[in-house]
Order: structure tokens, then sequence, then C-alpha cells
């Protein structure tokens, strides 16, 4: 496969010029195959016809030689490389069928191994056109607004802050937040979701995306090779170029087979060329026969053939797997760590229950803390932020403003200190608190506590509550079924929270109230223990843990960053059946590839037999051949029709999520039951 330089959805002219480039070689070596076909069948229609042997041979020798010197310039690149392997063996065998005067043997056998280097070059090149494919989502121009009026430019013109419009029926040009119209986005193309999403005024959307229904102006956050989908086609080709060590190891294992072969071959000749030339003819046949059958080309595309087949199935459901290397190691899997917000629930908070300490009203506690998170981008403040919103409750203005990773906030307001966070964090500050947040803390049992402290003084705590997924249980039961020993939560939030949620999917254990250096310990133990780890979080928060395990895996679209090297592997929705699905690919992968290795060298043992006794002539070596290729292809296939299968389940399931009536959840229903009054608690 020619090599592309294509960085990104900028660079669309040199994909299409590469793609061209690439047609116009095929093109050309598709001239040389029928030219080559056409002397040969001319050689052998000569001699049906009775012409003189040597008449007959001489475009059976120009075919020969036209089809050969393809082969031959493969055969130096690979010698010169120091790893001689398919064409270096198909030239030999083809020159000794030349050096006995078999031209038309010569030439039928150099066709055959053409053929096949052809079919191979197509695929290749429809790998190529694939990844245009993808590229081309994204238009060549923008439409950009600017004072109100609108202008197209090149999509290379257009820059981060900038406002773009995109009308119904078109495709996005950029990465973008809406700021003004609300449209159905068909998000297919990323997610692998049938059902279009919604978008008002704040959502994210994404470049190679389709705008269904109205028109929408975005502010653009990231252009080219920066959005989503330029990131998604830079993974591709990484991992199409990328080698891991068990590819290595399969062409070590080809570059010892070629010296191999040749002794064998020599071997061949030497016990069979005995006696009169007609023998010796037959024993050189045999032993261009050996070179021909036993041609390493089905060992060498064994490993991709199945890379390429597992990494478009999990593509296909929004897997984006950034390594081969991180496919190779999920297979070994034996221990899953999952983060609770975001990964077992959906990260979606509602305040649930309002526990001012006592002699504080509850309309004070809301607003201190409506007042501490209001320029916090944490979920639980975004709660309290859009729950004091519901009350009527305007947020002070701050004048100095101060986020404790993993802890909480502090803001300075006219009222004084404002401190909001976790409750071990206040205590460390005020521990004569300690009896007021253990009261606090017996209302809000079991629900996610943001407590809150103003000038010293303990306010009491928001509670707020996170749905489970629907998934979130079956989920842990199919990887259970699927071998992994250990599953466990590492959480930051509370134990009785963590616990709640633990119990409901039913994990082994569960790690609460941890920093992320702390996850990142506990984490870096289990590493040392032994256990191969799979790592489940939101790609943010959790990156330490994400780059530290065997395989990490950052939950959901808009919560992470598939640039970024935190996790080896990104789902581009927010299914969590993907994660046992990427288990079961990796494993079902490396039987494929272990039954290609194996079956590739049983066809060549076999053939190597039938070659020495003379079972094999010349004219059925390359048919053998061509079925070590074959063999491969179609093995390597069927991991696309395993993720058909699994791939049709979840879009008839989401189709029927969709019609179903949504249900209240019981925190929905106790906060419809006792509301917040406006300006109250």
């Amino acid at each position: 496969m020619s090599e592309l330089t294509v960085a990104g959805v900028q660079d669309q002219d040199v994909a299409r010029d590469g793609d061209a480039f690439g047609a116009q070689q095929l093109e050309r070596r598709l001239f040389i195959a029928l030219a080559g076909g056409v002397l040969l069948l001319v050689s052998l229609v000569a001699k049906w016809m009775g012409h003189h042997e040597q008449v007959a041979q001489i475009p059976a020798a120009l075919g020969a030689a036209i089809l050969t010197i393809p082969l031959l310039f493969g055969a130096w690149r690979e010698i010169s490389r120091g790893r001689p392997s398919s064409d270096s063996l198909a030239c030999l065998a083809v020159g000794g069928a030349i050096a006995t005067a078999a031209y038309l043997a010569a030439g039928f056998l150099a066709l055959f191994l053409w053929t096949a280097n052809l079919i191979l070059s197509r695929t290749a090149l429809g790998a190529q056109r694939a990844i245009r494919e993808l590229i081309e989502l994204t238009p060549d121009v923008a439409r950009i607004v600017q004072d109100g009026q609108e202008r197209e430019v090149p999509l290379s013109e257009v820059r981060v802050g900038q406002t773009v419009r995109v009308r119904p029926g078109e495709n996005l040009p950029v990465d973008g937040r809406i700021t003004h119209g609300a449209s159905d986005i068909n998000q297919a193309s990323l997610t692998g979701e049938a059902v279009p999403a919604v978008a008002v005024i704040g959502t994210d959307v994404y470049a190679g995306t389709t705008n269904l229904t109205s028109q929408i102006d975005l502010q653009v956050t990231a252009v080219a090779g920066d959005t989503t989908i330029g990131k998604v086609e830079q993974l591709i080709r990484e991992a199409e170029s990328a080698k891991t060590e068990r590819q290595e190891l399969v062409e070590q294992l080809a570059s010892y087979y070629v010296p191999v072969v040749l002794m064998v071959a020599g071997l061949v000749w030497f016990f069979t060329a005995k006696g009169d030339p007609a023998v010796r003819d037959q024993a050189a046949q045999r032993a261009i026969v050996t070179l021909v059958v036993t041609c390493p080309g089905a060992l060498l595309i064994s490993y991709p053939s199945a890379m390429v087949a597992a990494f478009a199935t999990a593509a296909r459901l929004g897997i984006m797997i950034k390594h081969t290397q991180t496919l190779e190691a999920a297979a070994d899997i034996d221990t899953v760590i999952l983060d609770k917000t975001g990964t077992l629930t959906t990260g979606k908070f509602a305040v649930s229950r309002l526990a001012p300490a006592e002699g504080v009203d509850g309309a004070v506690l809301l607003q201190a803390a409506a007042d501490g998170e209001q320029h916090s981008n944490h979920p639980l403040a975004r709660s309290i932020i859009e729950t004091a919103k519901q009350a009527r409750i305007v947020p002070n203005p701050v004048g100095s403003f101060e986020e404790a990773r993993g802890q909480g906030v502090v803001a300075t307001t006219d009222d004084g200190e404002i401190r909001v966070g976790r409750a071990d964090w206040l205590l460390e500050t005020e521990p004569a608190i300690s009896d007021d947040v253990q009261a606090v803390e017996s209302k809000i049992e079991g629900m996610s506590g943001v407590h809150v402290m103003r000038n010293g003084r303990y306010l009491g705590a928001v509670g707020l509550e996170d749905k489970l997924r629907r998934d979130a249980a079956d989920v842990v039961q199919k990887m259970r079924q699927l071998g992994v020993r250990h599953i466990g939560i590492f959480t930051g939030d509370r134990l009785a929270v963590a616990k709640r949620v633990g119990q409901a999917v039913g994990v082994d254990s569960i790690e609460a109230e941890c920093l992320p250096e702390e996850k990142h310990e506990e984490l870096k133990y289990l590493v040392r223990k032994g256990h191969r780890v799979l790592v489940v979080g939101d790609g943010i928060n959790d990156g330490p843990m994400l780059a530290t395990a065997d395989v990490g895996v950052a939950m959901g679209l808009s919560g992470s960053d598939i640039a970024t090297n935190s996790a080896g592997v990104a789902l581009m929705n927010d299914d969590l059946r993907n994660v046992p699905f990427l288990l079961e690919l990796a494993r079902k992968n490396r039987a494929v590839i272990a039954l290609n290795i194996g079956g590739s060298i049983a066809l060549a043992v076999i053939g190597l037999v039938l070659a020495a006794t003379g079972t094999l002539n010349i004219w059925l070596a390359p048919w053998l051949y061509a079925a070590g290729y074959a063999f491969v292809i179609v093995n390597s296939m069927r991991l696309i029709r395993f993720g058909e299968g699994f791939f049709e389940q979840e879009q008839a399931r989401r189709r029927l999520e969709v019609s179903r009536p949504v249900k209240p959840t019981r925190a929905a229903a106790r906060h419809a039951e006792s509301p917040v009054p406006a300006g109250t608690a």
C-alpha cells in the first residue's frame, strides 16, 4: 500500500491525490497482467494448432519475462531490507521454471502469483478509499457568520471561536457548541447510534455528523485534525501502520521460514535429480513446486488481516481502539476496575434532599452552595446551580475562586469565605464541626453529599442522586461469564453511595472516597500483583489510571478526549455493553490469528509433502498457494460477521428503548412530591 501523509480533514486533496495515484498503479499492474496473459494464451493456442515447439515457446517466454519483472522488483525490495519473503521465493520458482525451458509453465506460474499480489493491492487500495470516505464526511467549505452576514470560506481558513452556520441536510464541517437554534443530529458516523440526537443551545456537536431538521449556528471549538472525526481518522491510520510484538514475531518467523524452504527445495532436488535428463527436469519441477507452495504470503497476512477486520468491527459500534497492542492486551484481562460516576451511573445528578445543620434555614444552605459552586464545571455543581435557578435563587458575585482537585471549592463573596465540597476536607479546616457533619450525613445516607461551610460555620449538605445505568448489572454479569475474576469500583464518592451502587450491580470490591492519586496507587498495586487490568473511566479525572492500566477505556463522546494518551480505547457513545464486547472481540481475534497462522503453515506442509512426492505438479501449485490466501482472508472475515450480529441486536434494542415510554425514577418522584419552593428549601 502506498503511504499517505494525511493528518486531518484539512488534507482532503492529498488523500484524493494519493487514492488516484494508487488507482493508476493498479491500472498499470492490470495492464501488465493482461499483456503477459495474452502472450501466454497465444503460445498455448499455437501449441494446440500444431506449430513448431520452438515457435510456440517465443510468446510464452516474452509473457513470462513481462510477468516476472514486477516480481523481481518486489524481491529486490525484500532483499534490500534484509528480509527475503514471498516475492523472493516466487522469483526463484519462476526463474527455476525458465531455467528448465518450461516457459509456458513459468509464465502461468508468474501470472497466478502476480494476480494474487493484485488482489492484495486492490484490498489495500480499498482500505485507503475507506479512510478517504471517512475524511470526506466533512465539507470542503464552511459558512462563517460575522456581523450578521454569512460567507463561505475554505475549511482551512476556519478558526476556533468563529461562528459557523449549518443548514438542514448538511454535514457539520467542524466541532462546535450550538449558540442558536435546535435540531436533530445524526451521529451514526461517529457513535454507531441509529437514533438522531437532539441538539439545543449549549450542546456540543461534531464534524462529520449530519444536521437533519433545522438551521443551527455553532461556535467553533475544533477544526481540521483536531476535530473528533479528524482524531478518529488519525487513530485508524496509526492502527493500520502499527506493529505489535506478535506481528514482529510472525515476520521474524517468515524470515527464518525462507532459508528453511530453500534448504528443503534443495534437498528435494538433490535426492530426486538422478538418472537421465528427463528425471532431472522432473526433480527441478518438484523443487520449483516446493518453492511455490511454501511461499509465506498467507502467513504474513495472518495477523494484519484479522486486525483490520477486528478494528472495522469495533469502529462500526463506536469503539475506537488506538493501538493494536491494546486489542491484544484486552484478550488477557482478568480484572476490571470501574469508575462510578458517568460509568456505572449516567453522571446526571439531581438534588434529592437539602439537609441543613441545626439552626440553619434550607434557603440559606442552597444560597451558599450556589455562591460557591457557580464557577465549577463539576457535575454535582451544575446540578446544584440548576436547582437554585428553579428555586429562583441568584448566586452572589464572587471575588475569588479556587478549586481543590477532588476535594471541593473555595470562594470569596461579600458574605465571607465559602467552602463547598467533601466532608473530610471541611473537617481538616474546622474539626469542631464533626458532630454536626455526622448528624447531617445520617439524613442523606446513600446519596452523594456536597457539604457547605461559610466563615467557619457549618451550614449542612446538599444530597444528590445519580441514576444507575440500565445495563450495568448485566454488563458485570457478562464480564464474569467471559472469565473476569475480579470486578471493582474506584470512586471519590462516599462509601455509602458506592456501596449502594456496588450492591446493585454485584461487584467484588469497592474503594470509596479516593482522590485521583489514591486511585492511581491502588491500581499500581494491582498491576504489581500480576493482575491484567482494564479500567473504565471518564478519561479526565481518571487519566493516570487509564494510562497505567493494561487497557484504559474512556467512556462517552463528550466526556473524553480520544487524542490524549491516557486511554487506549475511546467509546464514542455511553453504552457500557461495549466493554464486554471489546473483551470478547479481543479473544475471538486472538483465536482467529492463531487459526490463520496454524492453517497457513499446515497448508504449506501439505503442499511440501505433495510436491516432494511428485503428487502436485507445477500447474496445480499456484492454486494451493492461492488457497492459503483465501483461507486466511475468509477466516478473518468471521470477525466482521461476529460484529454484525451484535450491531443488529444493539440497533434493535435502542429503537425499542426510544419507542418505550420513560418511567420516572424514584428520585424524580420524591423530588416531585416534595419540590423546593421558590426562594426556600
